[in-house]
């Protein structure tokens, strides 16, 4: 398959007069066209600052970047920012948690989407965009009707369906979901996730999904990066990982899922803290909370240890056990 993102090595620090905090440190991974990556970790982990990164959307003055993000051919890192201007919403495009609150209170639906679409497209008439985004309403399962709407009078789910259907607009061949459906109830977050599994197969569309729910990943990402105090500890084929996780972190992640059968067994929590990411960490970063840590662990950094199927895991407890990248 067409390889569509490589990274390599990518962080992200953040810093001021009085500290600098390592958000992202070396994280390196691969999309082909057409993958969905599912990235999850608690709160803190550095998700969102790593597809912030990938956007460029950071403060300049206070972020610094490093390191490669070769999307077909073009460094995300290193690019000018006039070519960044250019891919993003156009190549690259995001959806985020509360996209909805986005939009505009005072226009009407398809005002805000012509002054969107003419950004990258200035020459388009309104008859095409309408066509256009009417088209992508009902890829979302809106009607045509909501073109002409306010967004009051569209409920949570519609108008975060019409954020996807704005982020289609010029079929990007990337496009990251920050918790795009954390805000809404069960059933609506069942129905956007199974719509767009469908949207993948008809656009050829390739997606990173990044999410506290692991049932979300389960549900609709074929791939799944696991990552903790700004790095990936574990990554592969989601019927890999979640069926046999490596790190202990995940095998933490998932044990904390409540049981789909009502048994009487109490949740297990990890426990303990994430690190202070204004400290340099010499070793693994879960190393505190490891129930498996040993000296080395505290002292080292532990490689990437690679297994079949594009599998991965950074953990001392498999030195020796896959093959060294």
């Amino acid at each position: 398959m067409d390889r569509i993102l490589e990274l390599k090595d990518v962080c992200v620090t953040y810093s001021n007069k009085e500290k600098r905090v390592y958000a992202v440190k070396n994280v390196t991974l691969s999309l082909d066209m057409g993958d969905s990556l599912g990235i999850v970790g608690e709160s803190g982990s550095g998700k969102s600052t790593l597809a912030m990164a990938l956007l460029r959307l950071h403060d300049e003055s206070s972020t610094i970047l490093s390191g490669n993000a070769d999307f077909m051919g073009r460094d995300l890192i290193s690019i000018p920012q006039e070519e960044m201007n250019e891919l993003r919403w156009k190549e690259i495009s995001v959806v985020f948690q509360k996209a909805m609150n986005s939009l505009s209170p005072v226009h009407r639906i398809g005002a805000q989407v012509e002054d969107i679409y003419h950004v990258h497209e200035p020459k388009a008439t309104s008859d095409q965009i309408k066509e256009r985004m009417v088209e992508l309403l009902k890829l979302v399962n809106l009607p045509e009707r909501v073109y002409r709407l306010y967004p009051h009078e569209l409920s949570g789910g519609m108008m975060q369906r019409v954020a996807i259907a704005i982020s289609l607009l010029h079929s990007p061949k990337l496009i990251i979901f920050d918790e795009a459906t954390t805000a809404l109830d069960v059933v609506t977050q069942g129905q956007i996730l199974n719509e767009v599994v469908q949207m993948e197969k008809t656009m050829n569309m390739t997606r990173i999904m990044i999410t506290h729910d692991m049932s979300v990943v389960a549900a609709s990402c074929n791939k799944v990066a696991v990552m903790y105090a700004g790095e990936i500890l574990e990554m592969g084929m989601v019927t890999d990982v979640f069926k046999n996780p490596l790190h202990p972190y995940t095998k933490g992640l998932i044990s904390s899922l409540p049981s789909l059968f009502g048994t009487n067994d109490s949740l297990h929590a990890i426990a303990g803290n994430l690190p202070d990411l204004s400290q340099e960490i010499i070793g693994c970063p879960y190393a505190p909370r490891c129930g498996n840590a040993s000296e080395k662990c505290f002292s080292a950094k532990p490689k990437h240890v690679s297994f079949d199927n594009g599998r991965f895991v950074a953990c001392w407890l498999y030195e020796g056990g896959g093959r060294d990248e």
